[in-house]
């Protein structure tokens, strides 16, 4: 049994993408980040970042409870756990590690920095949002190149990359990208989106989030708060 310490955000999404594959048993303890869970003492002792997700493994290594955050190291735990969604062969594995860091070092903090200045900021500052927006769509055209010639992120197998990434390319209405610019990613995001475990990933909690105006109390717990801690 797998405890997944979740709220659904793109960075949360990944995790039960994995689960729901894999087909493992999970149990769903939400963090609701619009009101601070994050923040709780008996979650900092699970994920001393005061992010989502976490999960832990009831039968971890040796049998006992472990621990696992930040999303990528998850899906990575996950992958060696179930020996699913990551090749064996050390250029295949590598191939797979390579186009994950590519998410979470990239495509993760870009993506969401440009959400937040065209969405959330108070004030709008062009310069960041030029920033942002501008380097988002240089990631985007970076995996529309390498989706030109291959199905998948790591290759001709679908992987914990694309389980990384899709969360993010599956709301680009919001960062304003025109996906129709990008016919490669726009394939792989249909070829994605249309496989069931991850129809089911994507939409655990959907009813209890939703992108938008957050209120006072929401913004302070998700953006002002945090300097903080």
């Amino acid at each position: 049994m797998i405890d997944l310490y979740y709220w659904p955000t793109p960075n949360g999404h990944k995790i039960p993408i994995m689960l729901e594959e894999c087909g493992l048993e999970y149990q769903v303890h939400p963090i609701n980040m619009l009101k601070g869970d994050q923040f709780k003492p008996k979650y900092l002792k699970l994920n001393p970042n005061n992010k989502i997700p976490t999960i832990v493994d009831r039968d971890g290594p040796g049998g006992k409870p472990f621990t696992v955050f930040e999303s990528g190291a998850i899906l990575i735990y996950l992958a060696e756990k179930t020996g699913k969604f990551m090749p064996k062969d050390p250029a295949g594995r590598s191939e797979v590690i390579q186009w994950t860091i590519f998410q979470v070092a990239n495509v993760g903090p870009m993506f969401g920095q440009c959400g937040h200045f065209l969405r959330y900021a108070p004030k709008k500052i062009p310069y960041a949002i030029d920033r942002y927006k501008t380097e988002t769509e240089r990631l985007y055209r970076v995996m529309d190149k390498r989706l030109k010639t291959q199905p998948y992120l790591a290759g001709k197998k679908y992987s914990i990359a694309d389980m990384a990434t899709y969360p993010w390319v599956k709301i680009e209405w919001f960062h304003k990208i025109d996906i129709k610019k990008y016919p490669n990613v726009s394939k792989w995001r249909d070829r994605v989106a249309a496989r069931p475990a991850v129809q089911r990933g994507v939409t655990l909690l959907d009813d209890v989030m939703k992108l938008g105006n957050p209120d006072k109390e929401a913004f302070k717990n998700l953006f002002t708060k945090q300097k903080s801690v």
